[in-house]
């Protein structure tokens, strides 16, 4: 009986949950980390992650001059098709291995130690790039509500100061154990569609002036220096894709969440669809109330959408706007913390990183994962850094993001589907439907990898040259070189593990 036709019984039973701890033990890894999380925080880290009140707002500005209104607007809706085939995809394999280990643990199981070694130097790659693209994007937004609030200028430095601050403070809180982040998640989806509602609802009523449709939907702007349209365009789709990231969170956190094999793989799903409505809401509410495109552009506080809360609502109420925007990104790089630190600790787990005796130490008191909660805001803050020297590093940070992590989401689809029957799916699958969406997600993941390496402005000199580029290099040369080092070291264990695997695991809790 195929899914849809069991889905259309009247009779049908939901099936039987899994006994998630024994499942992993089978998957062959003792149980450590607290599982007290559930389906819907498990989803909310996954939306939080996203937050359309990150990516859209801090490259907005980005967007208005590669390609402007209909690029923004039209690539987030095809974006958000092709990114919602990636994640069905891989909420399947994520069903069949719910680990903290993720993606990389999914490859090793499907290709062997080769592809898991890669695929997870690029997922921890991407996730490293999330939260410094995250947390820098918050220290804008707070910098421009410092700016309208007490006349405060934002530099570089100052900049990447509050970047710090904002580090130390996810940091905290993750220490502070699963329930405080599964809480704060849960908030931060009700924070995210309410601000959304409350933005868009003002710059719907407020204002006395607002863009035409057509200029919403129509209207192309290149100020990139890049004469092909064409080209410029395929360069705008970084706000969707960059946005349209980070939902592997559910995936990292399945051995927190109860019944995970399910949850899990619905959490991914659910996301990528509510937020693809909700942004989409959000980018055409910003943009039907632009007053003046080259003022918003120019703005004073650095951040264009203050601009137009300026210039639509006047201080006072772009102030209110500017503090819900800063939450939902404070909320998103809270959640960018804990699904990163959970990806160094299965991966020293395995003993893939430097140091791997150390990162992969829980704290018996919060089973948290102490030391790669620093070590992850700790390398988030090195990437950052090239922002103190260039203007457009911003925009490649994101980009690190989406080359890195998007691949990592490619690899275990495509050996899923080279396994064929080999693979066994678990208890949600998408059945007949698995090949054509994985191949669709496959082929779309390959065109943007290639895409977001390519130079953003023209001409390309030092300070507006694509870092990500560099950055994937250095991460795939380390990669190369540590293999030889630990590749006998290395390795996911066997099912159920070795009396030793079990024995080094319980000796990591401190």
């Amino acid at each position: 009986m195929s899914r849809t036709e069991w889905a259309a019984r009247p009779d049908r039973k939901a099936p039987p949950q899994q006994d998630e701890e024994q499942r992993l033990r089978e998957l062959g890894y003792q149980p450590v980390l607290a599982r007290r999380m559930g389906g819907f925080g498990n989803f909310a880290i996954s939306f939080s992650v996203i937050s359309v009140l990150s990516g859209c707002m801090t490259l907005y500005g980005f967007g208005m001059g590669s390609g402007g209104p209909a690029v923004m607007l039209w690539g987030w809706v095809g974006v958000g098709l092709f990114v919602l085939c990636v994640g069905l995809a891989l909420a399947e394999v994520t069903s069949a291995y719910p680990t903290s280990g993720a993606l990389y643990y999914m490859a090793d199981r499907l290709g062997g130690r080769r592809w898991g070694w890669y695929t997870g130097w690029l997922n921890l790659l991407g996730l490293l790039g999330a939260i410094a693209g995250i947390d820098y994007g918050a220290a804008l937004f707070t910098g421009a509500f410092l700016n309208l609030r007490f006349g405060f200028v934002p530099t570089p430095g100052s900049t990447f100061l509050i970047f710090l601050c904002i580090l130390l403070l996810h940091a905290a809180l993750n220490l502070f154990g699963v329930r405080l982040v599964s809480v704060l998640n849960s908030i931060s989806v009700w924070w995210h569609l309410g601000g959304v509602a409350v933005i868009v609802g003002a710059l719907a009523f407020v204002p006395d002036n607002h863009q035409s449709a057509s200029f919403v939907f129509t209207e192309f702007v290149n100020d990139t220096g890049w004469a092909n349209p064409f080209y410029v365009a395929a360069v705008g789709l970084l706000l969707a894709q960059y946005t349209f990231s980070g939902y592997d969170a559910s995936a990292h956190l399945s051995e927190e969440t109860s019944n995970a094999s399910v949850s899990a793989a619905k959490g991914i799903v659910r996301a990528i669809w509510v937020s693809w409505i909700a942004g989409f809401a959000l980018l055409a509410g910003l943009t039907f109330a632009i007053q003046d495109y080259a003022a918003v552009q120019g703005s004073a506080t650095g951040v264009p959408p203050a601009q137009i809360f300026i210039d639509a609502l006047g201080s006072g109420g772009a102030t209110a706007l500017l503090l819900v925007v800063i939450v939902a990104q404070l909320f998103c790089g809270n959640a960018e913390v804990a699904a990163a630190s959970r990806m160094v600790f299965a991966f020293s787990r395995d003993n893939a990183l430097p140091g791997s005796a150390l990162w992969r130490k829980v704290s018996s008191r919060t089973q948290t994962p102490v030391p790669a909660v620093w070590l992850a805001v700790a390398v988030a803050g090195v990437l950052a850094l090239p922002s103190l020297y260039s203007a457009t590093a911003y925009g490649a940070v994101t980009a690190i993001n989406v080359i890195g992590i998007t691949p990592a989401y490619a690899i275990p689809i495509y050996l899923r589907l080279r396994a064929g029957n080999r693979f066994e799916p678990g208890p949600w699958s998408l059945g007949k439907w698995s090949k054509p969406i994985g191949w669709i997600a496959v082929v779309w993941v390959a065109l943007v990898t290639v895409l977001f390496c390519l130079p953003q402005k023209s001409p390309v000199t030092i300070d507006s040259m694509n870092y990500a580029v560099i950055a994937l290099a250095v991460v795939l040369v380390l990669a190369s070189v540590w293999w030889y080092v630990a590749r006998r070291s290395y390795g996911t264990p066997s099912a159920y593990g070795n009396a030793r695997e079990q024995a080094e695991i319980a000796e990591d809790i401190v």
